[in-house]
């Protein structure tokens, strides 16, 4: 296993057997967000999504918590004065961008990503969780919007990502109320891929990660394109892009070992071209 450098403590970052995994390190605040540990975030996931050596990057939380989203204690120390953008404009065009590197860039990540949940997902801290492709959650495991609980509308990409995985209906009825919803509800409305018994989060993530990062990589953006594109299109565009995208991987050296060791009747070795 290789420590990675982020920069700050308050993230954390292992590399092993082509898996990353980002670890909020702020568990005296519920790994909460802030100005040292989202800047750090950005920089990591820009890097990690170039890196060919990173097969799938797994994002967890120290503690009992994933992440509690914005620092709410924080903002209500700040200065009114010293905090106020110098115009509404300026203020959107900063979010607009905070929010693109951070969960949009996230999502658009080329690499299968999993956040693995201990613990609550509220907020911000939520769009970070539905932004990546899967998430498994330990049995005492919830998630929140909590954005109505503090007055804000909400930011990151969660009602996106919630209007998408369970319909508008209760995405409303969970930015409204901002109730707390258990893992296995969640489960059940498809926000969560697996829930497990809290002692066995780490291991049951740990052995999803390594069979997603022994599969092919090249196919495996090309399946991200294909799923988002089937979000926001029809039929026949779907076809189009599977088609385009089934000519490329087909080319790759690695459709040709996996062919080669379904003959031999062994597993392949995937390589990423």
């Amino acid at each position: 296993m290789t420590n990675l450098d982020t920069g700050t403590d308050q993230l954390l970052a292992t590399l092993s057997d082509g898996i990353v995994t980002l670890t909020f390190n702020r568990p005296e605040v519920r790994n909460a967000l802030g100005d040292i540990v989202s800047p750090a975030l950005r920089r990591m996931i820009e890097k990690i999504s170039i890196d060919p050596e990173v097969r799938c990057v797994v994002i967890t939380g120290a503690g009992t918590t994933f992440c509690a989203g914005g620092d709410v204690k924080g903002m209500g120390d700040q200065d009114p004065e010293r905090s106020r953008p110098a115009s509404a404009d300026e203020a959107v065009s900063d979010l607009i961008e905070k929010q693109m590197t951070l969960t949009g860039a996230l999502y658009a990540m080329p690499k299968p990503t999993l956040a693995s949940l201990p613990g609550a997902a509220a907020g911000a801290g939520l769009s970070i969780a539905l932004a990546c492709d899967l998430r498994i959650a330990a049995q005492s495991a919830f998630i929140t919007t909590g954005f109505s609980r503090i007055g804000l509308s909400g930011d990151y990409g969660c009602s996106f990502f919630l209007t998408q995985i369970v319909g508008t209906a209760r995405a409303r009825e969970l930015f409204f109320t901002s109730e707390r919803i258990g893992a296995r509800q969640c489960e059940e409305w498809g926000l969560i891929n697996r829930v497990v018994p809290d002692d066995q989060l780490v291991k049951t993530t740990r052995n999803l990660a390594l069979q997603i990062a022994s599969g092919p990589p090249v196919a495996y953006a090309q399946m991200k394109k294909n799923l988002d594109h089937a979000l926001r299109s029809d039929l026949a565009s779907c076809l189009k892009q599977e088609a385009r995208g089934l000519v490329q991987t087909a080319q790759t050296s690695d459709h040709r070992e996996a062919v080669k060791a379904f003959v031999e009747k062994r597993n392949p070795e995937f390589k990423g071209h």
